[in-house]
């Protein structure tokens, strides 16, 4: 079900609730899969082989393809990247994907085509425009594509030029996310990307201009220098340039895994109250402008698909986020790209050598994944509906599973972050933000006092 945060305190007015800065700080996972990713063991490349031969004539594919390239290294990433301008190294990786997914394609058995294509990275564009066009042509020519296929890319607005959207959109591309996190110099300057206001502006322009129409923006708040200022001027620029998706993300700050953090100073960073602050104002800002609020961080146009989605109960969420893609399997291509298919989860190798010398080699390159065991596919329902619904129906829970939720449960209720009615659990307006901790309830493997996930808000 879509509903509206209840944001209606200013920066001035009122602070967040002091009571509720324990459940901001807890630390636990995004939930874009269950089991989630620390859960993966190694598997071998005949388990998958297997796996995948279990597609059926009617599954419809869907295909994340992963470049982990970078011009230049963004300080508060936790994505899996790495920084080179060796046209060698990434024409290598460009051909390593194309024998990838011919690899692929000859495992699979007859299947309904490819319904959804995404590129992510590091930065897709890394590419440049022919190797993206060759890119494209080689899923093509591996995997039949559905007539109406989205095809979308998560895009750095400082690479688009004239040629690289020429390329995008003669590969079919449909939906753009670009990348913006926040329009103020200051804080651009203390993440290390400095990307003007105006050259988003322009890049949404251009891709307008060539046919690309669905336009999502990413947005961050908890970054370092930045007050809720900040984050409302980022949602207002959004809204003003049409977006129809805007994503608000929590930065999280993982220097532990993620070394070139350390770049930023945590006493740079907003605290748990000033977090909290900064997310009802996008929240705010963006509903006022007539987006609707979905799942944990999304926003989108109501006459969006997304927003359709979401008002019928179809959406959906995978290790892209939130998505209106349904398809039963998912290919991952690229070092460290994850696939799902009925039997479980997959994982590439994600050290790029290892990757290369796999394929090279005529191997899937898996590493690790999981297979779904006992409870796991009725506790990923659950999870996925509250992180999607903000609600449970209660008739989907059998009554073992809720009962060992109870202890974690409870307290979310007596505390007024949920509700319990009618044969159903509700998020309430105090409680929208602190999804994740309803979803962890019915995690079955969440170590307690878990430290390697993000703060919750």
């Amino acid at each position: 079900m879509v509903r509206a945060f209840l944001c209606g305190m200013t920066q001035a007015a009122q602070a967040p609730d002091s009571g509720l800065l324990a459940y901001a700080s807890a630390n636990l996972p995004r939930y874009t899969s269950y089991p989630t990713a620390p859960h993966f063991t190694p598997l071998d490349e005949a388990a998958l082989r297997g796996w995948l031969a279990e597609t059926r004539p009617s599954d419809a594919l869907s295909l994340y393809v992963h470049v982990p390239f970078c011009a230049s290294l963004c300080w508060y990433c936790g994505c899996h990247t790495a920084v080179t301008r060796s046209a060698a190294r990434i024409a290598r990786y460009g051909a390593a994907l194309a024998e990838e997914a011919r690899l692929l394609g000859a495992v699979l058995p007859a299947h309904g085509g490819v319904a959804a294509l995404h590129l992510g990275g590091g930065t897709p564009t890394a590419l440049g425009p022919e190797g993206l066009i060759a890119l494209g042509a080689a899923l093509r020519q591996h995997f039949p594509f559905q007539q109406g296929a989205e095809i979308a890319a998560e895009l750095d607005p400082r690479t688009l030029d004239t040629r690289m959207i020429d390329a995008l959109a003669g590969m079919g591309l449909t939906r753009a996310s670009l990348g913006v996190q926040d329009i103020s110099p200051k804080v651009q300057r203390l993440i290390g990307r400095v990307q003007p206001a105006e050259q988003v502006a322009v890049a949404v322009e251009r891709l307008r201009a060539a046919g690309i129409g669905g336009i999502n923006m990413d947005l961050i708040y908890g970054l370092p220098g930045q007050g809720v200022a900040e984050v409302e001027a980022s949602a207002r620029f959004a809204a003003e340039h049409g977006t129809d998706r805007v994503a608000v993300f929590g930065y999280a700050h993982v220097p532990w895994m993620k070394t070139h953090q350390k770049a930023i100073r945590l006493e740079d960073l907003p605290d748990a109250t000033l977090r909290m602050a900064q997310a009802e104002a996008a929240a705010r800002v963006l509903t006022d402008a007539g987006y609707v609020a979905i799942g944990l961080d999304h926003f989108a146009r109501p006459e969006d698909a997304m927003a359709r989605a979401a008002a019928s109960g179809r959406l959906r969420r995978n290790f892209q986020g939130y998505t209106t893609d349904d398809a039963p399997v998912l290919l991952g291509l690229g070092a460290s790209a994850i696939g799902r298919c009925r039997a479980g989860f997959f994982q590439n190798n994600a050290d790029e050598r290892g990757w290369l010398a796999a394929v090279g080699a005529g191997r899937l390159p898996i590493a690790r994944g999981r297979a779904f065991t006992g409870e796991d596919l009725i506790r990923a329902e659950i999870i996925e509906r509250i992180m999607c619904d903000q609600a449970l129906d209660l008739s989907l829970v059998p009554a073992d599973i809720l009962a060992s939720a109870r202890p974690k449960l409870d307290p979310l209720i007596a505390d007024g972050l949920v509700a319990e009615g009618a044969g159903r659990l509700a998020m309430t307006a105090k409680g929208a933000r602190f999804l994740r901790h309803l979803a962890a309830c019915f995690d079955a493997y969440l170590a307690p006092a878990a430290t390697r996930h993000s703060a919750a808000v």
